[in-house]
């Protein structure tokens, strides 16, 4: 039997049975760091809970990361993430957000297993405490270093910037701007809806009165070249200068 036909008899699911979070604090904070990060690092490849498979002869190599960034990937649906058919491109960086089950032992495990495939960062995020915990490969060694203080961390690859408050996801976009809930955009979108809806109603406002003094001035004229011309009727010239 050949490679090829080896390869395509193998079975690589495209979920791994486990539910994407526990609670819904984990849920927001994996949706709101994929939503916000979607959003300025668009030379790259975003995905949340989607598995990456690193070895095609392989199926069970593979871990489904909760939030990673591919850069020099293109955007597309995937079923999952094929190191293979991505030019052997890993995901630069990842993203955990903890969860009542997760222990420190496979923590720990997921992080030695995307340094050892190729990523360059890896932060955890407890949504129970609003902390940040990082690690970022120190291209002079090759081996991983932890960050000794998130709150201001700025990551290299993404720019994005790291803040620390209790019970909340609190990161910064390059641009300084938050990161926000989809909540928080959507609410947003409606208060400049309405901010929107209301400058367009006063120059509407605006126009009418335009309108309506175009109207007046337009009235008033015609009633004026009507006094002359049934002046002139009258066989006098509205023209003519007043006598003294």
């Amino acid at each position: 039997m050949n490679t090829t036909t080896a390869d395509a008899e193998l079975d690589f699911p495209d979920s791994d049975g486990m539910p994407m979070a526990e609670n819904t604090r984990q849920y927001d904070a994996i949706v709101a760091l994929k939503g916000n990060i979607e959003a300025f690092a668009l030379d790259a490849f975003v995905a949340g809970d989607h598995l990456i498979y690193v070895d095609r002869r392989d199926p069970t190599v593979r871990y489904a990361p909760d939030v990673y960034v591919a850069f020099g990937r293109p955007r597309g649906h995937r079923g999952s993430y094929k190191l293979w058919e991505e030019a052997n491109v890993f995901p630069q960086v990842v993203f955990e957000v903890l969860g009542p089950s997760n222990t420190d032992a496979e923590m720990e495990e997921k992080r030695r297993f995307y340094f050892g495939h190729g990523a360059e960062e890896y932060y955890e995020f407890d949504p129970e405490a609003g902390t940040w915990a990082g690690f970022v490969l120190n291209p002079d060694t090759g081996v991983p270093e932890p960050v000794r203080e998130m709150d201001g961390h700025t990551s290299p690859r993404l720019g994005m910037r790291f803040g620390f408050r209790p019970l909340e996801l609190v990161a910064f976009r390059p641009d300084g701007s938050r990161f926000r809930s989809f909540q928080e955009l959507n609410d947003l979108a409606d208060a400049e809806k309405r901010r929107a809806d209301a400058e367009r109603s006063r120059a509407d406002a605006a126009q009418q009165r335009a309108d309506a003094a175009q109207q007046r001035a337009d009235a008033s004229q015609h009633d004026n070249d009507r006094l002359r011309a049934l002046l002139r009727a009258a066989g006098l010239d509205p023209d003519a200068p007043a006598r003294g």
